[in-house]
């Protein structure tokens, strides 16, 4: 879910900004599953806020995720990348707990769960 706050951008450089940081976050892969954080539904919020402040809530598949430094810090730079995004900040959370229901259908039918 992406919302955005009062930043002063115009309604299409918004939705500009927004599909990019979607488009971004879709190249990021859990190295363990050949699918993409944000169709493994690992990306809870993605909040746009003031001089182009990004705040990013995301989840891992479990606590105890190998990946648990990697994959923050890799949405964190590569967000920040983006023309427009001054900073980017990374929030894990484990509530509510992920579950593989909250996977895209494309990523159940890429994993064979549908």
């Amino acid at each position: 879910m992406i919302r955005s706050g009062d930043n002063g951008m115009y309604k299409e450089q918004l939705r500009e900004l927004e599909d990019t940081i979607i488009a971004t976050i879709k190249t990021i892969f859990d190295p363990e599953i050949p699918v993409d954080i944000y169709e493994l539904g690992l990306i809870y919020e993605v909040k746009i806020k003031k001089d182009g402040i990004i705040d990013i809530e995301m989840t891992l598949t479990s606590p105890n995720c190998p990946e648990a430094e990697t994959l923050p810090a890799n949405v964190k730079s590569k967000v920040e990348s983006i023309d427009g995004v001054s900073e980017t900040n990374v929030n894990i959370v484990f509530d509510p707990p992920w579950t593989k229901d909250m996977m895209s259908e494309e990523a159940q039918l890429e994993l064979g769960f549908l």
